[in-house]
Order: C-alpha cells, then sequence, then structure tokens
C-alpha cells in the first residue's frame, strides 16, 4: 500500500473512532442531535477509512507507470506448424513458458491513470500485465484454428482496474483514466524481445546487448 494512503487510511480511521466515542458520550448525555450528527460523521470517515484500504489492496500486483519501463523480457522459439513457446523473465527474477498456437504473440495489460488529485494519496498511473496467446495472420484462421490464452498475473481479491471501473460514478475526481493495451510480434523466427510498457501503451523492442547481461533470457 502507498505509504501516503496508509496514512490517510489511519487518519479517517482514527476519526471514526473519535466520533464513535463522542456519540455514546452525547447518548449518554441524551444529546440526540449531537448523537445523530457524530454517528453520521463516524460512518463517513468509516467509509472513507474503507476506500483507502480497498484501494490499496487493489494496487498490489500493479506496478508504478512513469516513463517508458520493461515489464519482461520474452524469449520466444518455434516448436512446429504455426506452434511456438515463448518464456517470459520478469524482472523480480520469475521465469514462466508457454506453449501456444498462431504465427505471433499477443500480449494485452490493464492500465490505470488516477487523477492528479490522487497522486498525492500515492496513486499513479500503473499497469499489469493481464493476458498472453498466440495470434493468427489471417482472420480465418482466428476463427477456425485451435487458440491458448494464459494469464500472465494471478488472480487478486481486488483489482485495481475493475475498481477503477467502480468508482466511474466520482467521475474524474479520483480515476482520470482506465483502459486495455494489447501489441503482438511475430513468432516466426526465434527471437529475444523486451515488452516495454509506456503511457501510450505495449510495445515490443528488440532486446540490447547492453541489456543481455541484466535480464537472464529463458532458453
Amino acid at each position: 500500500m502507498p505509504e501516503p494512503l496508509a496514512v490517510v487510511m489511519a487518519a479517517f480511521a482514527l476519526l471514526s473512532v473519535t466520533l464513535l466515542l463522542a456519540a455514546l458520550i452525547a447518548v449518554r448525555r441524551r444529546l440526540w442531535i449531537g448523537t445523530c450528527a457524530a454517528l453520521a460523521l463516524a460512518f463517513l470517515f468509516l467509509a472513507l477509512a474503507a476506500l483507502a484500504a480497498t484501494l490499496g489492496v487493489a494496487t498490489q500486483g500493479y506496478r508504478a507507470l512513469t516513463r517508458e519501463v520493461v515489464a519482461t523480457v520474452v524469449a520466444t522459439r518455434p516448436t512446429g506448424p504455426e506452434r511456438f513457446t515463448a518464456t517470459f523473465t520478469f524482472p523480480d527474477g520469475r521465469r514462466v513458458s508457454y506453449d501456444l498456437t498462431g504465427d505471433a504473440l499477443y500480449v494485452d495489460a490493464h492500465i490505470v491513470k488516477w487523477h492528479p488529485l490522487a497522486n498525492i494519496l500515492g496513486l499513479h498511473t500503473a499497469y499489469q500485465l493481464a493476458r498472453v496467446s498466440g495470434r493468427y495472420d489471417k482472420l480465418e484462421d482466428e476463427q477456425v484454428k485451435p487458440r491458448r490464452m494464459f494469464a500472465l498475473s494471478p488472480a487478486r481479491p481486488v483489482d485495481m482496474f475493475q475498481l477503477a471501473r467502480s468508482l466511474a460514478f466520482l467521475g474524474r475526481v479520483v480515476v482520470d483514466t482506465e483502459y486495455g493495451s494489447a501489441t503482438f510480434v511475430s513468432a516466426r523466427e526465434p527471437t529475444e524481445l523486451e515488452l516495454r510498457v509506456s503511457t501510450s501503451g505495449l510495445l515490443f523492442r528488440p532486446v540490447d546487448q547492453a541489456q543481455r547481461g541484466m535480464i537472464p533470457i529463458g532458453r
């Protein structure tokens, strides 16, 4: 959870508890108007604290996006006609391979851009890789030939992308925009690529010789 967001959550929770205590005191003194006002404010701050906590949980698994960054390094290797393996090596060292069908490697992601006011709480433009699959060059092949698709990120109790959609009722006060982005590249020949995420979306770039030693490539 972003530190400013944790502070906000704790502050709202503390205010809620304080107001609940004030409501109890007002009840004992039979100050009914003061009781109702204190309870209303207590529940309001409790709801805001819950929202801050939910945002904190939702941001887990998403990586901050402030410029063009390398999300993963991908090595593809043909294994047969319209079949290939794609090995993803992530910055944390995790490596996963997928057996895919098609002529090209296809990857999509979720991107959430928060309103500048939300940046104060530590919420910045973030992304999470979503799915990987193969892609056929011909539309007719896409319609009739087998396809395989896998999730690139584990399921989470609260997903920030879906949460951003649910906050649409707040207009653009909290969420500036949320969208999906996808890219694909030919997998007919063995290749090693960087999957990069920029503020304009996903893109593949060839791995530079200088970067081969930075992030290991799956074989």
